[in-house]
């Protein structure tokens, strides 16, 4: 018979404070609590007391920052608990088991850990490709280029690490949300599987919240996966320096999301610009045609802020190499001054890998600073992302490029070389593979963030003049403040698409990320051999593609960021008809509502970096109370004032809930409706469902071709009676950095709502304060 090896013990021993942390130490392993400022409480395990500062140290440090009161004596038998305990809430720990359970200011049970088996860990060795020169590599062609994979390769062993287990106990009917962006309109994390890691169309981000209002921000760099079914909740990390994750308290999801970015860092302020609409498909071919594009939409009035170039701004044959092809853009320079002579900036495609013989890929390959096997630059290395910058401002910047498009920055997607999709856990496997064997494993989930580093860190240093714009596909926390957007990968054309984007968006919101957008109208229409090219629309822009493609542009004009973008079809709105087409009108009209909003927008944008507040969210978080409206998933808000309802099926008629809080008034007739009711709504083809809460001030402008031209017009504000309410505007340069040093001038709006009495207030810098402030009163 086998002898059994007994486990250790967790009872806990021994309580001490070090360097502003309270320390719980078993035959187990020692477990550190720091409370932190805010509602913020880290919690590592460590199996035999050590902890690494790698672990985290991307994330701010608040330790020493409040005050705490331990209770309870780990020597007295009658001891049950012991308690640190801080204005925000207390975290209880079992003596005998170790187990920790959080409890809100009041005393009500928030999460436990599993009561039966809290944690565990156990150890992996870390392993590195070696001896480049024997590394087996295999191409790959796909969609995204032609991508090198390492087939075999020697390994060294560089290091050790810990996958960890965190188990959770829980409560009935709780709902957890976020963790990134998934693909499959995945919403309540509940009673599933959810593997977290990058992929085209998959975003991970290591955040999560529940309804009962608290978040989970773990520090990890490498994969994860939560997993809950009938007997057993866990949070798995692949490669740690020991199990690490932060409870964040708060008085509601607010509350939360504020913890997580006074961890990760405050969002990065957008320019003007960036709030309008983005144009965009696969692709403009040449300098001419770009200009052409242009033209037209200046020709036709029509609102535009960007025009964007897709992949092959490069010689043939020399994928992400940063140049332009002189026989198709003979002058970018003079291309990209006739566009800001009409108002319109330039975005471009560069990319994190460079095929084999360009100039970029010789000059990281001289310096080695490749990933082994590949054509991927080392964005973890500061010299690699140096040198990437380098190369971006010497070919690109001079010319005048306004905003980056920082393609596939996941950088692997093995996904898509296969026929037939494969499994999320195929997925998460096989992407578990590629990078182990051509990165640090234990970063092997945060090169997107990296990435993103180069281009803030570069530009920054270039000049001040611009702010930072980043569309990029990937990403993790902290990527909010490197300028980001992140958008949600090469979708494909269907009605059931376009309702898992929304609930792509409302996920992506609670991990806690600022500036999400998509491809409206789908990146692929038709349908291909491949799985992902994947439309229903095979015959490309008929009357079905018009109507679904018009109800998505419809929704993407309450995202954060507005934008187009696709292959199959041309994007622009002539292709789907001219003046006196319905579809055409609508689409016109809906960058037309865009342009009229632009106060309301760049102000709760504003409020995302000054105010670490939230551009969308779910329900759930402006009505907690409301049992019914925390349950809902395609249905929004868009700042503190607008509830975005979006036509997510053929039909016009959709349900809407109405929150029971406040009553609401449909924003475009100004019918007045009491909450607390679903009612059935019939939409024109021209607008989606979109309501105002009683109670509400809304800015707005008077709708012009750009941002730029909307400068110094006159405000309207918008007041909605049936409570006292404010509003805070915001107006600065635009663009650059003078609003770091406080160069911007905020006016804040105030009704009474008994008195029926509208008043405001400028104070800042009042170079900034544009045009003259109006108001009217609705009813």
């Amino acid at each position: 018979m086998m002898d059994v090896v007994p486990a250790k013990g967790r009872s806990i021993s021994k309580v001490y404070e070090e360097n502003d942390a309270v320390f719980m130490v078993s035959e187990a392993g020692v477990l550190r609590i720091i409370p932190q400022k805010g509602g913020i409480v880290r919690v590592s395990f460590s199996g035999d007391g050590s902890f690494n500062e790698e672990q985290g140290k991307d994330f701010l440090d608040y330790r020493g920052s409040l005050n705490y009161e331990i209770l309870g004596d780990v020597t007295d038998e009658n001891t049950e608990y012991i308690s640190i305990k801080t204005d925000e809430g207390t975290v209880r720990v079992h003596k005998k088991s170790g187990v920790i359970s959080f409890y809100d200011n009041k005393g009500q049970l928030l999460l436990s850990e599993d009561k039966k088996h809290p944690r565990e860990l156990e150890k992996i060795p870390l392993f590195r490709t070696a001896k480049a020169d024997r590394v087996q590599i295999e191409e790959v062609v796909t969609a995204d280029g032609v991508k090198k994979r390492i087939k075999a390769a020697d390994k060294e062993q560089y290091g050790v690490a810990y996958k960890t287990r965190i188990f959770f106990d829980f409560q009935e009917n709780e709902l957890l949300t976020g963790f990134g962006q998934g693909e499959h309109g995945e919403w309540n994390l509940r009673k599933r599987t959810y593997y977290v890691h990058q992929a085209n169309k998959k975003i991970g981000i290591p955040m999560m919240v529940s309804s009962r209002k608290y978040g989970i921000l773990l520090s990890t760099n490498s994969l994860f996966m939560f997993c809950e079914d009938e007997e057993k909740a866990y949070i798995q990390t692949e490669a740690d320096h020991y199990l690490d994750y932060f409870f964040l308290f708060g008085k509601d999801l607010f509350d939360v999301v504020r913890n997580y970015r006074r961890i990760t860092g405050k969002a990065a302020m957008l320019p003007m610009w960036a709030y309008g609409y983005i144009q965009s498909k696969e692709r403009y071919c040449d300098q001419e045609e770009i200009l052409k594009t242009a033209e037209e939409f200046r020709k036709r009035d029509i609102g535009v802020d960007c025009l964007v170039l897709d992949w092959m701004s490069w010689e043939d044959n020399k994928w992400g190499q940063k140049s332009f092809d002189k026989k198709r853009f003979p002058d970018p320079k003079a291309m990209i001054a006739g566009l800001h002579r009409k108002g319109i900036h330039f975005m471009m495609s560069i990319w994190p890998n460079m095929s084999a013989g360009t100039e970029n890929n010789e000059e990281f390959k001289k310096k080695d600073l490749l990933f082994p096997g590949t054509d991927i630059y080392n964005a973890f290395s500061k010299e690699g992302r140096d040198l990437y910058w380098s190369q971006a401002q010497r070919a690109l910047y001079p010319h005048g490029v306004d905003a980056w498009w920082c393609d596939s920055s996941e950088p692997i997607t093995p996904e898509w070389t296969h026929l037939v999709e494969p499994s999320d856990g195929e997925k998460y496997y096989e992407y578990k593979q590629d990078a182990s064997k051509m990165m640090p494993f234990e970063l092997a989930n945060a090169f997107g963030k990296y990435h993103a580093m180069t281009i803030w860190d570069g530009q920054r240093s270039s000049s001040l003049e611009k702010r930072v714009v980043n569309l990029t596909r990937s990403g993790w926390s902290g990527s909010q403040k490197y300028g980001t957007i992140l958008w949600s990968g090469d979708i494909a054309a269907s009605w059931n698409t376009l309702k898992n984007q929304v609930r792509a968006a409302l996920q992506f919101a609670s991990s806690g990320m600022p500036y999400w957008t998509l491809d409206a109208g789908a990146f692929f229409v038709k349908k291909g051999i491949q799985w992902f090219w994947n439309g229903d629309f095979s015959d490309g822009i008929d009357e079905a593609y018009k109507k679904l493609y018009v109800r998505w542009l419809e929704f993407a004009a309450y995202l954060p960021v507005f934008r187009a973008h696709g292959t199959d079809v041309d994007r622009e709105p002539w292709a789907f008809g001219d003046r006196g087409d319905k579809y055409y009108e609508a689409i016109c009209d809906t960058i037309k509502n865009r342009y009229k909003l632009l106060p309301y927008i760049y102000s709760i944008g504003a409020a995302a970096h000054f105010d670490d507040a939230m551009i969308i969210r779910p329900l759930m978080f402006d009505f907690a109370s409301d049992g019914k409206a925390v349950d809902i998933a395609d249905q929004f808000m868009f700042g503190d004032s607008l509830m975005i309802c979006p036509v997510i099926s053929e039909s016009d008629r959709r349900e809407v809930y109405l929150p029971s809080e406040c009553d609401w008034y449909d924003f475009y007739t100004d019918e007045v409706f009491n909450g607390g009711q679903t009612i059935q709504y019939t939409s024109p083809l021209e607008s989606i469902p979109v309501f105002v809460r009683a109670g509400a001030i809304i800015p707005t402008g008077k709708p012009a071709g750009c941002t730029e031209y909307m400068d110094g017009d006159d405000i309207e504000v918008v007041i909605y009676p049936g409570a006292d309410t404010k509003f805070r505007l915001y107006e600065d340069a635009g663009d650059g950095y003078g609003y770091e040093n406080g160069e911007y001038v905020i006016t804040d709006f105030s009704w009474n709502d008994k008195n029926r009495n509208f008043s405001y207030e400028s104070v800042g810098d009042m170079r900034f304060r544009k045009g003259k402030i109006n108001y009217k009163i609705i009813h």
